[in-house]
């Protein structure tokens, strides 16, 4: 669940500057939907799985810009309140956000509000954009030393990008350190990984557009949550004038949001060893 007292003391999850009101019914609902599993046996507030949902960009990194003049940072944060509340609908998860306001957030800050927590699971949602506007559709990535392809490349190396005045951090090593910290998450974590983004593709692919092979993977910084089973979502290119107007459209994110919901439930209940399958 989100907790208010925690978003309040972290100083990193505050209420939406200007849409308080708003921000207060979301939790409400949230609260509501907990409550009614609580009563119909769903399983104990601290002994659910823990999400940890990361809406890319924010502040003053606004990501990619559509062709409308679409904020990438707008609709990864609009999407990721579409999945927690799914995710909490189904009363089997807590839920936090990496940021749930228009605020910078470094990549390394994202690592370290999922390991702080521990996570059960890391969702970094990403709206990007290519060269080719005909490109379109979802993608799941997952953390490798090399990328998939080139097109991967050429994503992971705009996501992980400096921008001014940030210091670098894990952004900036040597591509032989690089290699090592990808190497760090464990052979289970990867796999576990591996099946998440697996089990998401399938989920989405019946009712979303998707991109051939659409289970990518890549030295992604914001998967470097050692031990923690991470995937990063592309819903779509804002390059493209479907995937821009459809990222814009509630019911699409809610389709997407829904889509992923199963998909996490579908994974937590599969075999266990210690983390989900």
């Amino acid at each position: 669940m989100i907790n208010a007292k925690r978003i309040r003391r972290r100083l990193i999850l505050r209420q939406l500057a200007g849409g308080g009101a708003i921000f207060c019914t979301f939790l409400a609902d949230l609260n509501k939907n907990l409550a009614r599993a609580a009563t119909s046996g769903g399983r104990g507030r601290h002994t659910a799985p823990l999400i940890v949902i990361d809406p890319g960009h924010g502040g003053r990194d606004p990501g990619a810009t559509g062709i409308t003049g679409t904020l990438e940072k707008d609709v990864t944060l609009a999407s990721a309140l579409a999945l927690a509340a799914a995710l909490v609908e189904l009363g089997r998860f807590r839920v936090e956000l990496t940021r749930i306001e228009d605020r910078y957030i470094t990549r390394e800050g994202r690592i370290d509000i999922a390991r702080d927590l521990d996570a059960s699971l890391f969702l970094s949602m990403h709206a990007d954009k290519v060269v080719d506007p005909a490109v379109r559709g979802a993608a799941v990535y997952t953390l490798a030393k090399r990328a998939s392809d080139v097109e991967t490349e050429a994503l992971a190396d705009r996501e992980n990008g400096l921008l001014p005045g940030e210091d670098g951090g894990m952004a900036r090593v040597a591509p032989e350190v690089s290699e090592i910290l990808a190497s760090l998450a464990s052979r289970q974590t990867r796999a576990a990984s591996s099946r998440i983004a697996h089990q998401l593709v399938r989920d989405m692919e019946p009712n979303l557009p998707v991109l051939p092979s659409p289970e990518r993977h890549a030295n992604f910084t914001v998967l470097h949550a050692a031990g923690i089973p991470s995937v990063l979502i592309e819903m779509g290119f804002l390059s493209n004038p479907a995937d821009e107007a459809a990222l814009n459209d509630p019911a699409h994110r809610d389709l997407i949001a829904r889509s992923m919901a199963r998909a996490v439930e579908t994974w937590f209940g599969g075999p266990r060893d210690g983390r989900p399958a």
